[in-house]
């Protein structure tokens, strides 16, 4: 169900596992909807206005959270919501093919980020730049993939970060394989143990790919945290169309818990993501969490939402902004004042003109990169593929030389 205390694991060889607590049949109807913010179902520790909410069953994995370091989360948001508007704006001056927003997205993405370890691996989808950031991948070796110069060119074993992914849902297969790797390899079972996260929306939950990866980490206990941002578009598509019952609670019939979270929510996430990544730890198998979030922006640079959704429900949403909440925190708890605040500003406008710049003056790459890195060792069919393709390319050069 949606939290650990609401679920018992299955014994092997044991039937199905069971709840605390059958629902009532006005909670069965009322959870039908798959939109359903979930009432007392969504973990939440502050709220939109700022306020702390204690929990008995999350505060212990959130213990090492003071001032300091929810000064660090909120840096993080805003420095990647700045680089995030940054690449928008710059797609629109024609410096990128495409960008993929995650305004609105950032306190899933620094809360699950932050909560892994360096052991860990994720797999993205293409629009965790939060994630990437947490990882210490440098944001400009973003821009390369959506200025199609490169294919992402970070070390993703060093990262544990893996390349985006663009195939809807692929990744969520790629992560079970990797996890079920982990516990091939005896890395599970206590607290030093491996874990393995991926990142996919609501809309993958209808991909073959998405059930299949549920399939096999259930069967196989691989250690692997399944985080569904809940953005509640699928380009135009709501959630549900696609979904009748609130996307956690198929977890349940995969045979392992589901979780949700308030997406807006940096502590929350954060909290939530560690104690799903202990679970995998230590051996307990997978775990899905839906972070119930919006997106604030379009799906694409290429998209326009105007068309299918309303503004009152974008009012509406500004209104649980995840940076708002923090900051309101902070300076009404004292954790930081404005001169924090105007720092963290004048860092983000530092960070973002130092994108533009290397944007800006990135150099095309020379055709035969794309030929680089696409095996371990030479092969001569690719070899032969280059020469050709090179020898093609002269036949258009110029009087000076150049292609």
């Amino acid at each position: 169900m949606s939290s650990p205390e609401q679920w018992t694991r299955p014994e092997p060889g044991a039937g199905p596992a069971a709840t605390a607590a059958e629902p009532t049949p006005e909670q069965v109807i009322a959870g039908l909807r798959a939109t359903n913010e979930g009432g007392t179902d969504l973990t939440q520790l502050l709220t939109p206005e700022g306020e702390r909410v204690p929990s008995s069953q999350f505060d212990p994995y959130i213990a090492d959270i003071d001032a300091e370091a929810l000064r660090g989360l909120y840096r993080d948001m805003v420095l990647v919501r700045r680089g995030d508007r940054e690449a928008n704006h710059m797609q629109r001056q024609g410096q990128l093919g495409i960008w993929v927003p995650l305004l609105g997205q950032e306190a899933a993405q620094i809360g699950s980020g932050r909560a892994l370890e360096s052991r860990d691996m994720a797999f993205p989808s293409y629009r965790e730049h939060g994630v990437a950031f947490t990882r210490g991948v440098d944001f400009k070796e973003l821009l390369g993939i959506f200025r199609c110069t490169d294919q992402g060119g970070w070390d993703f074993k060093k990262h544990g970060f893996h390349p985006y992914t663009i195939v809807i849902g692929n990744q969520v297969l790629n992560a079970t394989g990797y996890a079920m790797g982990q516990k091939f390899e005896g890395k599970v079972g206590d607290d030093d143990g491996e874990a393995t996260i991926t990142y996919f929306g609501d809309g993958a939950t209808s991909q073959g790919d998405v059930a299949e990866g549920f399939v096999w980490a259930a069967v196989y206990d691989a250690p692997v945290v399944f985080f569904c941002q809940n953005n509640q578009w699928a380009i135009s598509e709501p959630t549900e169309r696609q979904s009748r019952l609130p996307l956690y609670q198929r977890a349940r019939g995969y045979g392992f818990p589901g979780i949700r979270v308030d997406g807006n929510d940096v502590l929350a996430c954060l909290a939530v993501t560690r104690w799903a990544l202990e679970e995998c730890r230590h051996g307990n198998g997978p775990v899905l969490i839906e972070a119930f979030t919006y997106r604030m922006d379009a799906h694409t640079t290429t998209d326009d939402p105007t068309r299918y959704r309303l503004s009152d429900e974008l009012e509406e949403w500004k209104l649980k902004d995840p940076i708002e909440r923090v900051r309101a925190y902070l300076a009404r708890g004292g954790g930081a004042d404005q001169d924090f605040f105007d720092q963290v500003q004048t860092e983000s406008d530092e960070f973002a003109a130092e994108l533009r710049d290397f944007c800006f003056n990135m150099p095309d790459p020379p055709p035969e990169r794309i030929f680089e890195n696409v095996y371990a060792e030479s092969s001569p069919v690719l070899d032969a593929q280059r020469e050709e393709y090179l020898a093609y390319l002269d036949g258009f050069a110029t009087a000076g030389g150049e292609r």
